[in-house]
């Protein structure tokens, strides 16, 4: 509260005696110094703080768990709704993938577009949804696969797939067969050591999750698909 400060100087005037000519007099009065308290609100603010140091620190760290939360739901929703982190177990793609590498799937691509012929995909197992796999699209719906001796035809052209060494390919027979509709034909690119399409049959749309986008460890071998 602000003390009102008292006045500098304080005229008075004497009274006129009927003796003496009229006149006045001044008397000077001392000036007391007055001190000007400081606001109410903001001395109470600053004894709070030097009495309990600790309400700074415990504000930081509310600000920072929030910041952290914040930071966890975005990142659950990136993983639900757009990329998943995944890791290969097995050599079934090999040599493109080897065991233990990490990829980086988009998980939204195929929400907006259908896979294509030559996509690395993240699928479920068909014949156990809890599994999941990792293929290449070989076939999409409406096309005509047929295997002779290893050797991949689709639609009757030879399949592009330098891809696969000589050593991983395989010499079986397969097909002729033409993809139904909604589904897809996939082979592991270590050719006599997959199971795929040639054992287990077609995979439905729905079951594709997302689209091998990047390979990010090892970091010696990291590659955008």
């Amino acid at each position: 509260m602000l003390l009102p400060p008292a006045p500098a100087t304080a005229d008075l005037l004497s009274d006129t005696l009927a003796s003496d000519p009229p006149h006045a007099v001044a008397l000077d009065v001392p000036t007391a110094d007055v001190a000007v308290a400081p606001p109410a609100d903001s001395a109470a603010a600053g004894a709070a703080e030097r009495v309990n140091p600790w309400a700074r620190v415990g504000r930081e760290i509310a600000a920072g768990i929030q910041t952290l939360v914040s930071a966890a739901v975005y990142a659950t929703l990136i993983v639900t709704f757009g990329f998943q982190v995944a890791r290969v177990d097995g050599l079934s793609m090999a040599p493109t993938l080897e065991d233990h590498d990490r990829l980086i799937v988009n998980k939204l691509v195929y929400e907006l577009g259908d896979p294509r012929p030559g996509d690395i995909v993240m699928l479920y197992y068909p014949l156990n949804p809890e599994k999941m796999f990792v293929k290449r699209v070989i076939a999409k719906e409406g096309d005509t696969v047929r295997i002779v001796d290893g050797r991949v035809f689709v639609n009757d052209e030879p399949l592009r797939d330098d891809y696969v060494p000589n050593e991983f390919r395989s010499h079986d027979d397969f097909g002729p067969r033409v993809i139904e509709q909604g589904y897809y034909f996939v082979l592991g690119d270590h050719r006599n050591n997959s199971s795929d399409s040639r054992h287990w049959g077609l995979v439905p749309k729905k079951y594709i999750v997302g689209k091998v986008k990047v390979r990010w460890w090892p970091i010696q071998d990291a590659k955008i698909f």
